[in-house]
């Protein structure tokens, strides 16, 4: 059994398993999942889990080298916004959310999180850690 980090198996057999430039999504409830993309469903009530706890979580479990967000969340959801920025700064490129959700089906995964608020999608890109 794991001592720490992420203990749902869904999630930490997807990371274990990211090879260098592979994605991952965190996004929000409504964010469509592409067909033939894996969907791990966090999602419980809305709000549960948040997006910012489960992007928290995946970071301090993952290699980011870089992270795709939609240029919408700068002025549709400033909080979300300013959260990608503190815990990702220079490393962020955004596009437009039409291309965001064409990006994602190229991830190895898309985690649902309960997060409601609009926007609230990143997709994490695997680094190396040697």
């Amino acid at each position: 059994m794991k001592r720490q980090g992420i203990i749902n198996s869904s999630i930490a057999k997807v990371l274990v398993d990211l090879g260098h430039t592979d994605y991952i999504v965190v996004g929000d409830a409504g964010l469509p999942v592409p067909p033939g993309v894996c969907k791990i469903d966090l999602a419980l009530t809305p709000g549960t889990p948040s997006f910012q706890d489960v992007v928290r979580a995946v970071h301090e479990d993952m290699v980011v080298e870089k992270v795709i967000a939609a240029t919408e969340v700068k002025v549709k959801n400033p909080e979300q916004h300013q959260y990608m920025e503190r815990q990702f700064g220079a490393a962020i490129e955004y596009v437009s959310h039409e291309d965001f959700k064409r990006l994602t089906s190229n991830a190895k995964a898309i985690i649902r999180t309960g997060e409601t608020t609009p926007y609230s999608n990143c997709i994490l890109q695997s680094g190396v850690f040697f």
